[in-house]
């Protein structure tokens, strides 16, 4: 093999492609809405029941997946989850009554979502990146906004040509017989199943699986703090609710309910689909420069701002009556979409570190699906019973500055805290 090409990158194109197509399926949520409410007779409230359920069974499933990775290898894993997914989206096709979405979309599928999601992904790319692991997972997690900047509006303008079930057979079938083998074909779980050292890694090291392997490992084992003791200061709370929160307003609200939003207000379908995809090309540009921002920025403020910005943005889908209004929503929303992650992981960390990052992370991303599963069905309940989304716009207003003043009571990391945190992830990555 040429030197200069290593197979970390194969690696990683595969991760992506996986993310692209399951989280992408997954996103296209909304473009079902309508449909499933003309096909069954549904109302929002009962329709954005499925989508809660699939956001608790995907927040459940996250440490259930970390311990089968374990067991299993994340190859392993990932084309079941993409498997069942395939197979699941098919069968929804020939549903007939409501209580089978909820089986086959809120629990099986999403089950197979939860599969595919960062725990196993980020694994595989810590097994082959040693050398720009920074650059490696910020290239993965563009996946998840490529898939949605591509698959929904795809689903779009396919329902409208062909129906919902079609477009259920054609996703289906897309993760079946493309997704899947790209995954056997390609993927491998560690460079020694290929008799290679990862990228960056040196002849004689051990090149087997990535266990834990963070900046932060060595200080977990010396200080042994229960993670318990973290429920119990103030600190974790006010990081923790901002991100719920942040959860509750993207993809429990917009992701859900953006589109049906936008019929709603007689938006064409090209019109929605621009924004939709226009919301995802932001989001993508938004996740790379909170990142590089967060290294050089204080994170608290940075997400002060990011919050804030969310709620300006909402303002402006509030009163959004004119397509360039809309349009110029999903610029500025996506923009600070999926923003927030990497501050928020860095304050985790920095406030933390003599305690098991690893679980206080869970804890904040499991916070964060339940906001999503909130954010999906009392948005939808509300529209039933009051025709429309404005109450659960201004609440989402009210929250998002409530979460900006949250952050900047936070009291700002010791300053020689920040910069070794900064050194020893770039050191690791």
């Amino acid at each position: 093999m040429n030197r200069r090409f290593h197979y970390a990158w194969i690696i990683l194109f595969s991760t992506f492609f996986a993310l692209l197509a399951v989280q992408g399926a997954r996103l296209s949520f909304g473009a079902f809405i309508t449909p499933w409410e003309a096909e069954f007779a549904l109302d929002r409230g009962t329709v954005s029941l499925i989508s809660m359920v699939s956001f608790l069974v995907y927040g459940i499933s996250q440490p259930i997946v970390g311990n089968l990775v374990d067991r299993f290898g994340a190859r392993a894993v990932l084309a079941f989850s993409a498997f069942l997914i395939g197979v699941s989206m098919l069968l929804t096709s020939l549903v007939t009554s409501p209580w089978q979405l909820f089986l086959l979309y809120g629990v099986l599928a999403s089950i197979g979502v939860g599969g595919v999601s960062n725990v196993a992904t980020s694994v595989v790319v810590a097994n082959w990146f040693r050398h720009k692991r920074g650059v490696a997972f910020g290239m993965m997690e563009a996946g998840v906004g490529a898939g949605q900047m591509l698959l929904v509006p795809f689903s779009l303008f396919f329902i409208e040509w062909f129906g919902w079930k079609w477009t259920v057979i054609l996703l289906g079938l897309f993760l079946v017989l493309v997704v899947l083998p790209v995954i056997v074909l390609l993927l491998r779980d560690r460079p020694s199943d290929m008799g290679m050292l990862p990228l960056g890694g040196e002849p004689g090291e051990n090149s087997g699986t990535v266990a834990a392997d963070t900046a932060f490992e060595s200080v977990e084992k010396e200080n042994g703090v229960r993670v318990q003791n973290v429920f119990r200061d103030r600190t974790f709370w006010f990081v923790l609710l901002p991100f719920f929160v942040c959860g509750m307003t993207t993809t429990g609200l917009m992701d859900t309910h953006l589109i049906p939003f936008a019929h709603d207000h007689g938006f064409s379908t090209e019109v929605t689909g621009a924004a939709v995809s226009l919301l995802a090309g932001f989001n993508i540009a938004g996740i790379l420069l909170s990142g590089m921002i967060a290294d050089r920025w204080s994170s608290r403020k940075l997400l002060a701002f990011l919050y804030a910005a969310r709620a300006v943005s909402l303002v402006i889908l509030l009163y959004s009556h004119e397509p360039v209004l809309l349009l110029l929503f999903a610029a500025l929303f996506g923009l600070v979409d999926f923003a927030t992650v990497a501050p928020t992981q860095m304050l985790i960390t920095q406030y933390f570190r003599g305690h098991s990052v690893g679980q206080i992370l869970g804890w904040l991303f499991f916070s964060h699906q339940v906001g999503s599963a909130l954010g999906a069905y009392v948005p939808g309940l509300l529209h039933h019973h009051t025709g429309g989304y404005a109450l659960s716009f201004v609440a989402s207003i009210v929250l998002l500055v409530a979460a900006s003043a949250v952050n900047l009571i936070l009291p700002e990391p010791d300053r020689d805290v920040k910069e070794n945190v900064c050194a020893e992830i770039k050191a690791s990555g």
